[in-house]
């Protein structure tokens, strides 16, 4: 073979070696553009793809009329690659005006070698704009530079978050509470009613190219499921009212703590709820575990002289005294092998049970108590509520204290007689009340009105329960025996109303102070409800350790008087038309009454 024939046959397969090769090539392209382009670019993606977590959005708190208590509102926690981070100082100088950190505080979360580091957690959504907007408006003028790629400042990303509000302030904190950092209920409603306003959280994906989320490439994998929404019984502008006169009274007697209820007694609905002193659950300086707690329920006292109204209700509904009952009040009284006294010295005096309550006797309470048999007695503080939970929902709630019967000393019935020797909450006493006021009938306390779900259906709470504790009868006999309590010659003059027939008790019970176990001190209160002669609203106010004066109907009465005046004008009650008819309260009253009928 020449020369020549060989070069030629080289040339062929040469020739058909680099067809092949190219055919090869052009089957390749078409595969990949044509054919495989969605699974390569899926798969590039899935590279490039990044998990996080969709937050819920709490449930809203409202007041009665849909007023927002509490509401969760959209944010941002914003992160960062630190590995991305070139420059830390430049980086550090470039954001600090946008996230309101100085360059010192910056550059060291901006330096290191973790892949999440958190830079500001629940920034608003104009801050994250305002950054994403720096950052690209810097890093476009340093790419038209020589060597722009490498100064570019990159590796900042974004969570989707929600910053709980509290558009009242500090308005029935320590009913409402407050979430922690990690987005759970720590106090209150927020708490006790957590799993319902938490919702169920989603997961959402997107693509990390270049520092930065890819445009377009977010997708929700699985939705989040919004909290449900509370509705309280709470009124806002009765609530304030509530609020500024407790607060006020706290202040002005330099007391401990303060606290007020207002309760329709026909359902249980607590309409105000007001705490001195109290926290704003906005501004975590400003939360301890003491602001945090919520007196109305979890602080407990001896009631003093609102307890006498069940001693004689019950003595009342046993039918071992009536309202015009004469008992001899001596100036000091043995019982129990004790001596008592009146909260005023006095010699002896005649007075009717009617008397006995409007004048606050101890000794006349006492001797009223003593017509029962200690287990009768104690079935009756049962029946209204003492010694167990009220059934409110709210968390924390005390059942206060009372002793069985089996160990009582000697002492503890003619004690307990006044209202010393056992423990109530402000919410319990304002029960006891509202029992008299409702014709003898109990209502389960509640500040839950219902929930409303994300579609925006409303359910009423079906929780309550009704108790008869005394007759409608007994209940008659002590509301008309109240009015004289706020009469002149009553303890607290300062509660009346004008225009409308008030009932009440005030409380002037000695204070145990748990640092030294003994007493010390003293708890004022007033309770009380209008109109008497048809009741609405209940409203109690209690003081704890007041300086200097002490009384209740001096320093709670007014209280009363203010916040039940409000009431009664916002909820448009009518004034009263006619009188009471007063009971005698002593023996020659009496007398001089039955000798005018004859």
């Amino acid at each position: 073979m020449t020369d020549h024939s060989m070069f030629h046959k080289r040339i062929r397969f040469l020739v058909a070696i680099t067809f092949s090769l190219l055919s090869i090539l052009i089957l390749r392209l078409v595969d990949v553009q044509a054919v495989n382009a969605s699974s390569i670019s899926a798969r590039a993606t899935n590279e490039l793809l990044n998990t996080s977590v969709l937050l819920a959005p709490r449930g809203i708190i409202t007041d009665a009329h849909g007023v927002q208590l509490a509401r969760s509102v959209a944010a941002f926690t914003i992160v960062i690659d630190q590995t991305m981070i070139v420059d830390p100082e430049k980086a550090a100088e470039l954001t600090s005006p946008v996230l309101g950190m100085t360059v010192a505080e910056l550059i060291p979360l901006y330096t290191g070698s973790k892949r999440y580091q958190i830079i500001q957690k629940n920034a608003a959504p104009a801050v994250w704009r305002q950054l994403q907007t720096t950052l690209t408006d810097y890093n476009t003028a340093v790419m038209k530079e020589k060597g722009g790629l490498a100064k570019r400042v990159v590796g900042f990303f974004s969570e989707r978050s929600y910053v709980r509000e509290y558009p009242t302030g500090k308005l029935a904190s320590s009913l409402i509470g407050f979430i922690n950092d990690a987005g759970v209920g720590a106090a209150g409603i927020e708490s006790s009613m957590n799993k319902k306003l938490s919702g169920v959280n989603g997961v959402y994906e997107y693509a990390n190219g270049a520092g930065t989320i890819i445009p377009g490439s977010a997708n929700v994998r699985v939705a989040a499921q919004s909290g449900t929404g509370v509705q309280l019984t709470i009124d806002r502008d009765i609530q304030w009212v509530a609020q500024d006169a407790i607060s006020q009274a706290v202040k002005s007697a330099n007391a401990k703590s303060g606290t007020v209820i207002v309760m329709d007694p026909k359902t249980g609905q607590i309409l105000a709820q007001a705490s001195a002193p109290t926290f704003d659950p906005a501004n975590r300086k400003t939360i301890t575990l003491d602001s945090i707690r919520n007196p109305a329920v979890q602080d407990v006292y001896e009631p003093g002289s609102t307890g006498k109204v069940i001693t004689i209700a019950a003595g009342l509904d046993e039918k071992v005294t009536t309202p015009l009952t004469v008992y001899t009040i001596p100036g000091t009284y043995k019982a129990g092998g004790r001596v008592f006294h009146d909260a005023e010295r006095h010699g002896t005096e005649h007075l009717t049970t009617a008397g006995i309550l409007a004048r606050s006797s101890n000794i006349g309470v006492i001797q009223i108590g003593a017509k029962m048999e200690n287990q009768k007695f104690y079935e009756y503080l049962q029946k209204f509520g003492i010694g167990s939970n009220t059934g409110s929902g709210l968390p924390g709630e005390s059942a206060g204290i009372l002793h069985p019967v089996d160990t009582w000393s000697n002492s503890s019935a003619p004690t307990i007689a006044f209202g010393q020797g056992y423990s109530v909450t402000a919410l319990q006493a304002t029960s006891v009340m509202a029992t008299i006021a409702n014709g003898g009938v109990r209502v389960t306390p509640t500040v839950v009105a219902g929930t409303i779900d994300p579609s925006g259906h409303y359910s009423p709470s079906k929780n309550q329960t009704t108790t008869r504790v005394v007759s409608s009868e007994t209940a008659a006999n002590v509301r008309t025996m109240l009015e004289s309590v706020v009469s002149e010659q009553g303890t607290a003059p300062a509660a009346a109303i004008p225009g409308y027939r008030v009932a009440g008790k005030t409380g002037t019970a000695q204070r145990v102070d748990s640092s030294c176990g003994c007493y010390r001190g003293y708890t004022s209160s007033f309770i009380g409800y209008a109109p008497a002669d048809a009741p609405r609203y209940v409203v109690s106010v209690v003081i704890q350790n007041p300086q200097g004066q002490h009384f209740g109907g001096v320093i709670a009465g007014p209280v009363f008087k203010k916040v039940m005046s409000f009431v009664l004008q916002s909820q448009h009650v009518a004034p009263t038309g006619g009188k009471p008819t007063p009971l005698a309260l002593t023996e020659a009253e009496l007398k001089k009454s039955v000798s005018v009928k004859n």
